[in-house]
């Protein structure tokens, strides 16, 4: 029984792709935290998210890392390095380095630590050409959640999320539903009793001709690649002049899916 519950991590686990009535985020963190809630008697449940999009491992360990050691939770999602693999140039056995000294952090104050594989990448066309890089990190994640005896969120194995649906219109960000999915796929990490199963197949999509296809490419690359490419080269983020969500009640993130929905 899960009494209180902290993520820690970047724009997936901020919840980018999952909007609130208000303009603010919902995601699959603060989902995960509502089945946990419902779980214990009202009242008896204490949710923080520290996620910041945009930030690299280094970053979260000095801005996070010290407020949930502090907090020292029942439960501490970690999801970090994954903008560091993106970034050309770096190295996942390095960076899986660090990713180990923050879980050693992290294991000797919570009571678990559920730490999360990176996607597969296949099917995204700006990513793609990383899947190597991803899978290796991966196993690097594998390996230390082996050491410290952390359960794993596997998103690699998580098909539901190869279909179009599952992500934003970005296409680096999940979706509503691919936030909801990973949300149940956490419940089962741990094994809780989730209300569906986050495996379920999609409703079946008319097909889409070459011409459509093109069309959404042009419009992606133009509203969304072109920006990102932007920032990187001003050596800006997106996550500058953001500051985390902090304590959320399960009540609060209810009625802001609710009235999503």
């Amino acid at each position: 029984m899960i009494g209180s519950y902290v993520a820690v991590g970047d724009s997936f686990t901020e919840g980018v792709g999952d909007p609130g009535p208000d303009g603010a985020f919902v995601g699959w963190a603060d989902r995960f935290a509502v089945l946990l809630a419902d779980r214990r008697p009202e009242g008896h449940f204490e949710y923080t998210n520290l996620a910041v999009r945009g930030k690299l491992l280094d970053q979260i360990m000095e801005d996070q890392l010290p407020r949930a050691v502090e907090l020292a939770p029942d439960l501490v999602t970690f999801c970090a390095g994954g903008n560091d693999i993106l970034r050309p140039g770096t190295d996942p056995d390095e960076v899986a380095e660090r990713f180990e000294r923050a879980v050693v952090a992290l294991t000797a104050v919570a009571g678990t630590v559920l730490v999360t594989t990176g996607f597969d990448t296949r099917r995204v066309p700006l990513l793609k050409h990383l899947r190597g890089k991803i899978a290796t990190y991966n196993g690097h994640v594998r390996a230390v959640a082996d050491r410290y005896g952390c359960p794993v969120l596997d998103l690699w194995s998580l098909k539901s999320v190869q279909d179009r649906r599952a992500w934003d219109d970005d296409r680096l960000h999940l979706s509503p539903e691919g936030h909801t999915r990973v949300a149940l796929r956490a419940g089962l990490a741990l094994g809780v009793e989730v209300p569906a199963d986050p495996e379920q197949a999609w409703p079946p999509l008319p097909p889409r001709g070459t011409l459509e296809v093109r069309r959404d490419d042009v419009h992606w690359a133009r509203e969304y690649l072109v920006p990102w490419i932007g920032r990187r080269l001003r050596g800006e983020s997106s996550g500058d002049h953001v500051t985390a969500k902090g304590a959320l009640s399960p009540e609060d993130i209810r009625m802001r899916i609710a009235s999503v929905a």
